[in-house]
């Protein structure tokens, strides 16, 4: 299992419309074979803020998602991009 996670920064008054312009493209994703969960979110505290998080059961399955993903392309610019892959070796419940 893959999780993809961070965050973007975009300025304030573009944030909302980033996130909403995502909107699509997170429904798809969520429908895609090998897909657990994804969520493109403005951050409660930061204005600027995108949260991005992706839960997949494979990379193969993450390459093949972005051969159609196909990103909107807003023309807002991402001031600071900090979004990692993690390969998952093990879960258990957290409580």
């Amino acid at each position: 299992m893959w999780i993809i996670a961070g965050h973007v920064t975009v300025d304030d008054d573009k944030r909302d419309a980033y996130v909403e312009a995502h909107r699509d493209l997170v429904e798809r994703a969520r429908q895609a074979p090998g897909c657990f969960d994804v969520a493109i979110t403005a951050d409660p505290v930061d204005p600027g803020r995108v949260n991005n998080y992706e839960r997949w059961e494979s990379w193969e399955a993450i390459e093949a998602w972005r051969k159609r993903a196909y990103a909107p392309d807003l023309g807002i610019e991402m001031r600071d991009v900090d979004v990692t892959a993690f390969e998952v070796a093990s879960t258990r419940p957290p409580f």
